[in-house]
């Protein structure tokens, strides 16, 4: 099979009319996004905030019809690791608490 063939068909359009994940799932994905974005600012965040991304990406990705949830989902999973980040650079560490 040629490789341009195999590009045509593996790209989002082609992946709709061949039966791809529906737009409901892709609507699925942006809501899953935003709830793990928003979970991932409290707890979790080194694993909370790449599936955000991932799912956001993959949302925006298929045309979902919940555009700004898939945005917000992926500005709250970079958020999530900039947290991240804040938290290493002040305590040397990956854990973190709430108590002194």
């Amino acid at each position: 099979m040629e490789l341009a063939a195999i590009r045509r068909r593996t790209r989002p359009q082609a992946l709709k009319e061949q039966g791809g994940p529906p737009s409901r799932d892709a609507d699925g994905m942006a809501v899953a996004a935003f709830v793990l974005g928003l979970l991932g600012l409290l707890v979790m965040n080194i694993v909370l905030g790449p599936i955000a991304i991932v799912l956001s990406a993959l949302s925006l990705l298929y045309g979902t019809k919940r555009r700004g949830r898939a945005l917000l989902g992926l500005a709250l999973g970079v958020a999530d690791l900039a947290v991240l980040l804040g938290l290493v650079l002040a305590d040397h560490t990956v854990s973190w608490g709430l108590g002194g």
